[in-house]
């Protein structure tokens, strides 16, 4: 059997039997696996819309959709075109598209997000959440990060954002806070005064940021995240009777977190969360977390589910999270909503379609289309950039979803050029990735380490064997934190090319900050121009935990 039908009939199993499953009582964690940090959620009827950070990678705010808010469907991206948005060479790591936060009012959904490193805070319009989305309303004289909007009853809007406006920010480590103003969200223009409404919900508190302000049962009450995204993540809450305060803290706070667990917890880092209210009256959180694979945190930020019961308490209302538990559970009772399960992420992409899948990100913004979807394979021009560059390199990635997981892709490519090379990459960052190439009469295992995310660094070969044939299957097999990189020229004739790596240097640990791990096809001629083309028939990732 040929290996790509082999691998569709794989995959065609794996959908039948998704369909086919009984009702769960129960829903597992995380609802999206890999790189999804800062969710937002809103409720239209009785769908949910969820959108996520995406820092450097482009197209930006992926956005899904969910009828269970348990099984979500990727539609679109809010930033997925040049026109709207074009991340520059240069734009570092963990920069770019941070913390959004949709909402839907009157007909239009809104996306309030921030550009760091290039131009600021911003809001995208669409009437369907699919898109296609507008340009960018930018925000003039709107410091800090994190944007929200908020309707109040009068249908007068108002945005929180986080950072400190009063002068006092040096005042201790890490003080940070949160302010708001009215703004005119269709014109994305700031109305009136700034005020300061909190710095955190105790002294010394440190990075308040992701605020999100309701109105519930005639209360006010300000969610937001408390002691940066590590490990004092946490998420706390403030309530007022006044929408423009005071905003007090409530002596439930933190009204989650799992600070207090310690590092080797299997769940950590908890915070950043938002709420949305069911059509049957229940509430519920999406935040973000990270899990611990084999004391390493490989999958970056992904983003988890819990039950909310609003409670009226001395402090007023206090949202409960997970009751009786107080912690994220890798496993719990789902919402009361219909059983919507959808097909899963297809293992196998024959490039058969005259458009990437949704799954497919770039580095920065393509100024051009280097890439070519040609009678079932994907075609990457060989450019000058380079992977271990902050630039746009040709390179075609996907989130990693699994702990354990293998890619192979079937490769066509032949140089006779020493700078010319196409193949695998896994990466992280500019500084910290795997590369496993076909250059001109060899196969080349490269490993880049930037030790601090600091300073100079030489990529090394870590392996290599002579290879002249055209065609080649180049694959990855990660086990926790031990990859071994493969070859072979067919599906069944795989061997090693090299040791088993340490997989530790693409982890939250080692790499830092706030992106997370991509593996995808790569073409590079190395800093000199070319004409060449390298040619990929399929690409296949399968994972499990």
């Amino acid at each position: 059997m040929h290996i790509k039908t082999f691998l569709l009939f794989i995959n065609m199993a794996i959908c039948t039997c998704v369909y086919g499953q009984d009702i769960p009582k129960n829903f597992k964690n995380p609802i999206l696996s890999g790189f999804y940090p800062d969710p937002s959620i809103c409720r239209v009827g009785d769908t949910y819309y969820m959108v996520n950070s995406s820092f450097e990678w482009y197209p930006g705010l992926p956005i899904h959709k969910s009828k269970d808010l348990v099984n979500w469907e990727k539609i679109a991206y809010g930033l997925n075109r040049t026109d709207q948005i074009v991340y520059e060479d240069g734009l570092r790591n963990s920069n770019g598209i941070f913390a959004p936060t949709i909402r839907y009012h009157k007909g239009t959904f809104y996306i309030i997000s921030t550009m760091v490193g290039q131009k600021g805070n911003f809001i995208i319009t669409a009437k369907d959440a699919s898109g296609p989305w507008s340009q960018p309303k930018w925000i003039a004289n709107a410091p800090g990060i994190d944007p929200s909007l908020f309707w109040d009853d009068d249908d007068r809007c108002y945005y929180t954002g986080a950072g400190v406006i009063d002068g006092s920010g040096k005042e201790w480590p890490g003080k940070n806070g949160i302010w708001m103003q009215e703004i005119d969200p269709d014109k994305g223009i700031l109305l009136g005064e700034k005020k300061q409404l909190t710095y955190g919900h105790a002294s010394n508190a440190r990075w308040a940021e992701g605020p999100h302000l309701f109105k519930i049962d005639g209360e006010y009450l300000l969610l937001i995240g408390e002691g940066g995204t590590g490990e004092y993540h946490s998420v706390t809450v403030f309530n007022s009777k006044s929408l423009w305060g005071p905003y007090i803290p409530n002596h439930a706070n933190p009204v989650l977190t799992h600070r207090h667990l310690g590092k080797t917890y299997s769940i950590g880092q908890t915070g950043h969360a938002d709420l949305v209210q069911t059509q049957n009256g229940e509430w519920w959180s999406v935040m973000l977390a990270k899990r611990q694979i084999d004391n390493y945190v490989t999958l970056a930020r992904e983003t988890f589910l819990a039950k909310v019961i609003m409670t009226k308490q001395e402090s007023g209302l206090t949202p409960i999270f997970n009751p009786g538990l107080g912690l994220l559970q890798y496993e719990q009772e789902r919402p009361d909503l219909p059983w919507s399960p959808l097909a899963k992420i297809k293992d196998l992409d024959e490039f058969d379609s005259n458009k990437l899948a949704l799954e497919w990100n770039f580095l920065r913004s393509p100024k051009t289309k280097w890439y070519n979807l040609n009678k079932g394979q994907l075609e990457i021009q060989l450019r000058p950039e380079m992977i271990t560059e902050l630039v746009n390199p040709s390179f075609i990635g996907q989130r990693t979803r699994f702990p354990n997981y293998q890619v192979n892709t079937k490769l066509m490519f032949s140089t006779n050029k020493e700078n010319e090379k196409a193949g695998l990459v896994i990466y992280r960052r500019h500084g910290n990735n795997y590369q496993l190439l076909k250059s001109k009469n060899e196969l080349i295992l490269i490993k880049s380490f930037q030790k601090d995310n600091k300073g100079e660094f030489e990529p090394e070969i870590v392996a290599s064997v002579p290879y002249k044939k055209e065609v080649v299957i180049l694959g990855v097999k990660v086990d926790g934190i031990k990859v071994q990189f493969l070859y072979g020229d067919s599906q069944k004739n795989l061997k090693a090319i090299g040791d088993i790596q340490d997989y530790t240097l693409l982890s939250d640990d080692v790499a830092q900050k706030f992106n997370g791990v991509y593996i995808g096809m790569y073409a590079t001629s190395s800093s000199k121009k070319s004409n060449n083309i390298a040619k990929f028939d399929w690409f296949f990732n399968k994972g499990n935990d």
